[in-house]
């Protein structure tokens, strides 16, 4: 990456609200189906790869656009880019599907798409986003690895 940002001056939006946890969320007796607030805390806090911010901070995903069905063994995200043009998108919906992939039991398909009309290439990044050996492959090559698990990386914080 150059010094020159794609996307200069993103709007910061404000954050979810901590998930409010009930007495049941604590009894191993009770059969818990993974929701779409489950899994919208699990990508919430991936970083940008661009900005010292994460997906949430820029409404890259939100928790309307995470559609589970624990039934079927499914997982629909959806995210929006900041700009149309982003470039940053394909390593986006990568890390989104990593995160998923390594934090969610391997009965689920993951399925990780650009939300219709938000990218001038939305229909080439998800053919990329939903081909597994071009996943696959991608994941094999370390610099790229590498960057992905640099969005991963938990940040402490500070308020």
């Amino acid at each position: 990456m150059g010094d020159s940002l794609i996307n200069a001056n993103p709007i910061i939006y404000e954050k979810t609200g901590e998930r409010v946890l009930e007495q049941d969320d604590f009894d191993d007796n009770v059969e818990d189906k993974i929701d779409n607030r489950e899994v919208f805390d699990l990508i919430r806090n991936i970083n940008d790869p661009e900005h010292p911010l994460t997906l949430e901070d820029l409404n890259v995903v939100d928790c309307d656009n995470v559609h589970v069905n624990d039934d079927e063994n499914s997982v629909e995200i959806l995210f929006t880019p900041t700009i149309p043009h982003c470039s940053m998108a394909t390593l986006i919906g990568l890390s989104i599907r990593v995160k998923l992939l390594r934090s969610l039991p391997p009965r689920f398909k993951v399925d990780v798409k650009i939300s219709p009309g938000t990218h001038a290439s939305e229909e080439a990044v998800n053919k990329q986003l939903a081909d597994k050996e071009r996943v696959a492959a991608a994941l094999e090559n370390s610099h790229l690895l590498s960057v992905v698990n640099q969005c991963l990386k938990s940040k402490r914080s500070s308020g």
